[in-house]
């Protein structure tokens, strides 16, 4: 199964609204959906600050801001086994 993180911080309408589409689609393909609060640790916060929200596709960088939900169906079925 394909695992797809998510890096956010509270208080943040991108990622609340990532987070949303992204469990809008885990109805229609499964996925292991890892949900990290950048605030929490140093290094992530210095490399995603200005970045979030930030979705990884078994660990590559999908889609950073926005998510568009048919091109994040297509990088995953390209990564699928």
């Amino acid at each position: 199964m394909l695992k797809v993180t998510v890096y956010s911080r509270p208080a943040c309408c991108l990622c609340d609204e990532i987070k949303q589409q992204l469990a809008q689609l885990r109805r229609r393909v499964d996925f292991e959906l890892e949900e990290i609060n950048i605030d929490e640790d140093e290094v992530l916060r210095r490399l995603y600050n200005d970045e979030v929200p930030v979705v990884m596709i078994d660990g590559r960088k999908a889609f950073k801001y926005r998510l568009d939900p048919e091109e994040f169906l297509r990088k995953l079925a390209a990564r699928a086994p």
